[in-house]
């Protein structure tokens, strides 16, 4: 039976063609969302959802067999994560894929903010021409970039800043000395740290828990008066309205790709007065939206489903526990036969045990194997006793306390 995969969004012709010539069945409604996407769902009974910036929650996920959701991008707090890991549906992503058109658009922003670009075009459509105002620039030259988060999108900040003679200073959570080294850039021990060496931040971090709110009124008040800020990670990791104060009181300008509420459709009605400030140079959420970003998404995308259908193995996936409650491990070397590993099971569960994680592998000729079985509590001795007597493919059996 071929693999069923509903694409609720935009997605690109190389992947769809790419995807129906592996034999899967494609259903494309790139405007499907809320009611509208749960009753397809319904009505498809997909595998796979492919989505990019649609929003999905828990009735999305209990309307159909999905096993794969797929976020054809960098981010995935779009995804009800949680409501996936609680039915087994894996949520995998495609991270680094726009991680240069990101790092374009936000140079994009820094250019266009100390030059005023959009200021000039705006004065010359309605018939003005103001040399005199619009010369008045600092330029990038000598200026210190600041980036809060090193990760792929961080990275390719770093040459395009050594390419305009602009050194950078640099805070992460992952970033180790010996790192920074490797970078060229100066590592910082914290965000205000950045905030207080930069001409100019930059914000590159994933949108998490611990990252919400991470840039506000602390950070704005340790940055110097008239420096640049530029966010093209997530709205939700800048405190908005602290970022207004700061506009205010120090003369703060600010390039923005992301904002705090952002429409959930691509053609809709903004009226964040944030748009508004004369300081604020902004665009509609476009960073990962190049030719080039959406083609190399768009394979990454076919790569993931196809490991998934061929293997089982899903690339990417970021829902799988880091760890888990086992607190022992059983460790069963035996004859590689049929009903072995049954019996063992058959005993585990006997005694109201959970096998948290297990794996068996085969030694060369597929006579015998060894079985890793991680469990939440200890087996009784009896239970291990009555194993090593009462089946002869058992070789031997061994429990671990797992640290």
């Amino acid at each position: 039976m071929a693999m069923r995969i509903l694409i609720a969004d935009k997605f690109e012709q190389s992947g769809r063609d790419g995807l129906q010539a592996l034999g899967y069945e494609i259903s494309f409604q790139p405007d499907l969302k809320d009611d509208a996407l749960v009753n397809a769902i319904a009505k498809e009974q997909p595998d796979v959802l492919v989505v990019r910036g649609t929003k999905i929650t828990e009735p999305m996920l209990a309307a159909g067999p999905l096993k794969l959701i797929v976020r054809a991008g960098a981010g995935y707090n779009t995804i009800d994560v949680a409501a996936a890991s609680r039915r087994g549906i894996y949520v995998s992503n495609c991270p680094g894929k726009n991680s240069i058109a990101v790092a374009e658009v936000a140079f994009a922003l820094i250019l266009a903010l100390d030059r005023r670009i959009a200021d000039n075009v705006i004065a010359l459509r309605s018939g003005e021409w103001n040399k005199k105002e619009f010369s008045k620039a600092r330029g990038l030259f000598g200026r210190t970039l600041g980036l809060v988060g090193v990760g792929k999108i961080g990275q390719e900040m770093i040459p395009r800043a050594k390419a305009f003679g602009m050194p950078v200073v640099a805070w992460s959570r992952s970033l180790t000395p010996e790192k920074a080294e490797t970078l060229g850039v100066e590592r910082k021990e914290s965000p205000l740290d950045v905030a207080r060496a930069a001409d100019i931040v930059s914000v590159h971090v994933a949108l998490k828990p611990e990252t919400k709110n991470l840039i506000g009124p602390d950070f704005f008040n340790a940055m110097q008066d008239g420096s640049y800020f530029i966010n093209t990670s997530r709205g939700e990791t800048v405190d908005q309205d602290a970022l207004v104060d700061a506009i205010h009181a120090k003369g703060i300008r600010a390039g923005l790709d992301v904002f705090a509420i952002e429409p959930t459709s691509a053609v809709a009605d903004f009226e964040d007065p944030i748009a508004n400030e004369t300081r604020v140079y902004g665009t509609h959420h476009i960073g990962a939206s190049t030719d080039q970003a959406q083609e190399a998404i768009a394979a990454e995308t076919v790569r993931i489903i196809k490991s998934f259908k061929e293997t089982g193995h899903v690339p990417n996936v970021i829902n799988l526990a880091a760890g888990t409650p086992a607190t022992h491990r059983l460790v069963v070397r035996h004859r590689d036969r049929p009903g072995v590993l049954a019996q063992v099971l058959d005993a585990i569960k006997a005694e109201s045990i959970n096998v948290q994680e297990m794996e068996n592998i085969i030694f060369e000729g597929a006579e015998a194997a060894v079985a890793r079985i991680n469990l939440d509590k200890a087996p009784s001795s009896a239970m291990l006793d009555r194993l090593r007597a009462g089946n002869e493919d058992i070789i031997e059996i061994d429990l671990l306390t797992l640290q």
